[in-house]
């Protein structure tokens, strides 16, 4: 697979969506949760029910970005034996018709190697998503993964002052994952009352598309934003693979509803 055709996928899908005046809907996973056969019938099933792009993410022993349903499919996907690689053989083995980023923490990364990004875009990887590596903390870092064969996603928080939205998106490709709260991963029964501004904030930073997420989970708040959903995602197939898709419908259903 050629590094342009690999991270050009996530912008073309996106490009795609935007003709057709539809919202992104984005699900999060941890592969090997419920178990590393139902993650591959997980994938099939979230396509099928009209994610737009998936979000796989890394087992990993400390993910503190992650509230305590995503923290316990880490735990279980780590005690399954899932690693990196094994990260990497799943996504290989589901043949995805859609984009599919690979949402990690650094380190699980770094341990990986330096043919880590190769690997995945081999494996049929578009994207990736790095947790804890801001813009500026490590450039030599940053600059392996901004030059890699995948689009480089990055992270806005909702305080986040424009000029520094500005210098974060111009460090990523893709789309920019904008964090609806402070606080870790989580199901919330609202969406924060100021993120319609923190949207607009963002959308006169970047031409990048825009997702939200922390405490998406419910269509009537799919509706509102073109969206990453993940504790909501886990949580049902933590009940069975089929509850998960059936959440993944009820949402694409609700934001196809939305007026170009």
């Amino acid at each position: 697979m050629s590094a342009t055709t690999s991270s050009e996928r996530v912008a073309e899908r996106f490009a795609q969506l935007r003709a057709g005046g539809r919202r992104a809907l984005v699900p999060y996973i941890t592969a090997g949760h419920p178990s590393p056969e139902a993650t591959l019938e997980l994938l099939a099933g979230l396509e099928s029910a009209g994610a737009d792009v998936v979000e796989v993410g890394v087992p990993f022993s400390d993910p503190m970005a992650d509230g305590p349903i995503i923290q316990r499919s880490s735990q279980t996907a780590l005690a399954a034996g899932m690693t990196f690689d094994g990260v990497l053989a799943t996504v290989s083995r589901a043949r995805l018709g859609i984009p599919v980023i690979l949402f990690t923490y650094l380190n699980p990364l770094l341990a990986a190697g330096r043919d880590a990004l190769a690997r995945a875009a081999d494996a049929g990887v578009h994207g990736v998503l790095v947790t804890d590596l801001p813009v500026g903390a490590d450039p030599a870092r940053e600059r392996w993964l901004g030059e890699g064969p995948l689009a480089f996603i990055r992270l806005v928080a909702p305080t986040t002052p424009h000029a520094r939205m500005v210098e974060i998106a111009q460090h990523g490709s893709g789309f920019v994952y904008l964090i609806s709260r402070l606080g870790v991963t989580g199901v919330r029964d609202q969406l924060p009352v100021e993120l319609p501004d923190t949207v607009r904030r963002l959308r006169r930073a970047t031409d990048l598309p825009i997702c939200v997420g922390f405490g998406v989970s419910r269509p009537e708040q799919a509706r509102a934003v073109a969206a990453l959903v993940g504790s909501a995602i886990v949580r049902a197939a933590d009940e069975s693979v089929r509850s998960a898709v059936t959440l993944a419908s009820s949402l694409r259903a609700a934001m196809d509803t939305v007026s170009p």
